[in-house]
C-alpha cells in the first residue's frame, strides 16, 4: 500500500496518523527508507513524526547495521504468523474477546482463530478522538467475526462480561511498562478486578532499547484540536495519545518470541535482540 508513495509522502501519513498501528508505522518506514536518496534525512523524519514508536526506530537501526530491507520484512512476516499461532491458541469456543483501539496483530490473530473454526466474539471499545475502535470493528466484520462496539465509558460492561483481554502495544520499556493506547492502563484495572486475563500482543522489536540506559518513553501529547475544534475560551484540553500500564496488570505479553511475563520478555529480548544494545 506504501509502494506508489514518495519517502516523504510516507512521512507526512506517518506523521498525520493516516497509517496507524507501530506494525504498520514500522513497515512503512522500511519501505520509505528503500526508496529514499538521502536515507540519514529520511530517518531523522521518520523518527521525529512519531516520537513514541520504538519499533520505527528500532527497524532504522536494523537497516543502519545490517541493510537488507527485503530481509527485514520477510522476517516481520514470518513472526506475524508466529504470533497469529500463540495468540490464536489462547482463545476458546464461547469466548467474549475484549479489546481497545485497533491493533493489525491482534485482528490477525482473531482472524486466525476464526480461520481454525472457533466461534467466539468480540467487544471493542470505540477509542476518542480518532475511533480507531470503529477500524477494528469494520476489520473484523470482513471476517465474520461477530463484534460488538462499545463507547469507551461503557468499558466496565464490556470487561466484566469478557473471558479475556487482548490489546496491541506500542511500546515497552526495560521495567516491563506497556505503553498503548490511551485508557489501556484503566481497563487493564478493570480486567484484573474482575479476573479477567490481560495480554499483550506484539512484537518484540517494540521494546525501547534507550530504557534500559536510562531514558524514558516519550508520550505522545497531540494537538487539542483533534478533541474539540473550538472550545470556550478557557477550558483547557488534555490529549495524550498513550497509556503506562503497570507490568503487574499483565498475565503476558504474547509475541514472537512466546507467550512471557513481562519479567522474563525482558531477559529474552536482550538474548535474542542483542544488537539493538549498541550503541
Amino acid at each position: 500500500m506504501y509502494i506508489s508513495k514518495s519517502s516523504e509522502d510516507i512521512v507526512k501519513d506517518i506523521k498525520s496518523m493516516r497509517i496507524q498501528g507501530a506494525e504498520n508505522i514500522a513497515r512503512a518506514a522500511i519501505v520509505a527508507w528503500m526508496k529514499s536518496k538521502d536515507r540519514k534525512s529520511i530517518v531523522k523524519k521518520l523518527i521525529s513524526a512519531r516520537p513514541t514508536e520504538p519499533m520505527l526506530r528500532n527497524v532504522l537501526k536494523y537497516l543502519e547495521i545490517f541493510g537488507n530491507p527485503n530481509e527485514l520484512l520477510e522476517k516481520l512476516e514470518r513472526d506475524r504468523e508466529k504470533i497469529e499461532k500463540i495468540g490464536s491458541n489462547k482463545i476458546k469456543n464461547g469466548y467474549i474477546v475484549y479489546t481497545h483501539c485497533h491493533s493489525s496483530t491482534v485482528v490477525s490473530v482473531l482472524r486466525r482463530a476464526k480461520e481454525e473454526g472457533k466461534k467466539f466474539e468480540v467487544y471493542v471499545t470505540e477509542t476518542r478522538p480518532f475511533y480507531q475502535g470503529r477500524i477494528t470493528a469494520r476489520e473484523l466484520v470482513g471476517y465474520k467475526i461477530p463484534v460488538t462496539l462499545f463507547i469507551d465509558a461503557a468499558a466496565r460492561q464490556a470487561i466484566k462480561r469478557a473471558n479475556i483481554m487482548m490489546i496491541g502495544c506500542d511500546a515497552i520499556t526495560s521495567e516491563g511498562v506497556v505503553i498503548n493506547k490511551i485508557g489501556s492502563e484503566m481497563f487493564a484495572e478493570i480486567a484484573n478486578k474482575y479476573d479477567v486475563p490481560v495480554y499483550v500482543v506484539t512484537h518484540s522489536l517494540k521494546f525501547d532499547p534507550s530504557t534500559f540506559f536510562g531514558f524514558d518513553v516519550e508520550i505522545e501529547k497531540r494537538a487539542k484540536e483533534e478533541v474539540w475544534d473550538k472550545p470556550p475560551k478557557g477550558v483547557k484540553i488534555w490529549n495524550y495519545v498513550f497509556d503506562k500500564i503497570n507490568p503487574r496488570l499483565i498475565s503476558g505479553i504474547i509475541s514472537e518470541i512466546g507467550v512471557l511475563k513481562p519479567e522474563i520478555f525482558i531477559n529474552e529480548i536482550k538474548k535474542e535482540y542483542r544488537w539493538l544494545f549498541e550503541v
